[in-house]
């Protein structure tokens, strides 16, 4: 019987704009306790986004059995136009009366340096969404989203004895090092950069071992470098591919932690789950957006084949 994956997390409105010059030949160092800047923004683009959207969509393509939960706004009908259309699941979709789909404005500029202004919006409603309303499931996730529901919705796969990855994301500085070290005991899995993996050690005071012992794996994405896996003691490396001209690598996380997800639910070994969800980022990366490339597990399977010269053929 194919396995159900519950992945709660935000779903936004990205606004991506890029400015053609650079920051800092338009900030006055000494005057920055007084900013008041305006950049010109030629195009933008306008994707549908947030983590939880992202890391569903991908699972979806996989073939994969998901059900996205979230709260949303009253302005969510073209992405819900869009999740239909796609034939992904809404039934834990979520409106919030008065309030907007979570909003991320993105301006960068020719250094790669971002300014981004995110509204959380029906986000804070998260917590209205409960796990026990999507009936059984076999797995989860909780990825950025609310504060208070990503609190209860890890204590509510604790409580259901629900196999779960935390994954704190950009989420990570809403928490103490207390709340840290109890999502970190509850969950299964924990998923997240390099970067945040460090903040998550100065916050908690625990070391990366310690932290590793914790969960049954503990996996460090590193970007060009690849990724590691901590699991039983030992730590498996993943290489990262190309599959592609890199374009864009926003929502390059949330295909890899769907990659995870869906080894997790195929019963793979970590090395072959780890190469799985390292395909799916490359593969995102040589697309503008985080929802605008496609493909299907018949593609999956040869290219899986030509970057790690091994086969997926056991993959239903």
């Amino acid at each position: 019987m194919a396995k159900t994956a519950l992945v709660c997390g935000s779903y936004a409105f990205d606004s991506i704009m890029v400015f053609q010059d650079k920051f800092k030949n338009h900030i006055l160092p000494d005057k920055i306790h007084m900013l008041n800047v305006s950049f010109l923004v030629p195009t933008m683009r306008k994707e549908f986004g947030g983590c939880g959207g992202n890391i569903a969509y991908n699972l979806h393509l996989l073939g994969a059995n998901v059900l996205p939960m979230a709260t949303v706004g009253e302005d969510f009908a073209p992405y819900m136009s869009w999740m239909k259309s796609n034939g992904i699941n809404t039934a834990h979709i979520k409106t919030i009366k008065g309030a907007y789909t979570g909003q991320a404005f993105i301006t960068t500029d020719m250094d790669d340096n971002q300014i981004t202004a995110f509204h959380p919006g029906a986000m804070d409603a998260s917590q209205q969404n409960k796990v026990t309303d999507a009936g059984a499931v076999d797995i989860g996730i909780v990825s950025p989203d609310g504060r208070t529901g990503m609190i209860e919705h890890a204590q509510q796969f604790t409580d259901g004895k629900i196999a779960f990855i935390f994954d704190p994301g950009q989420g990570l500085p809403m928490f103490s090092g207390a709340e840290l070290t109890v999502f970190i005991k509850q969950a299964t899995y924990l998923a997240m950069n390099d970067y945040e993996s460090q903040m998550l050690q100065d916050k908690t005071g625990l070391d990366l071992a310690t932290i590793a012992s914790m969960v049954e794996a503990l996996i460090i994405t590193k970007g060009s470098e690849g990724s590691e896996i901590h699991t039983n003691g030992e730590i498996i490396r993943i290489k990262a591919v190309s599959v592609g001209i890199a374009k864009d690598p926003t929502g390059c996380g949330d295909a890899y932690r769907a990659g995870l997800m869906y080894g997790l639910m195929q019963g793979l070994d970590w090395k072959t789950t780890g190469q799985l969800a390292s395909l799916l980022g490359a593969i995102k990366v040589t697309h503008l957006g985080t929802q605008n490339h496609k493909f299907d597990l018949a593609e999956i399977k040869k290219l899986y084949i030509e970057n790690y010269a091994a086969s997926l053929f056991s993959l239903t």
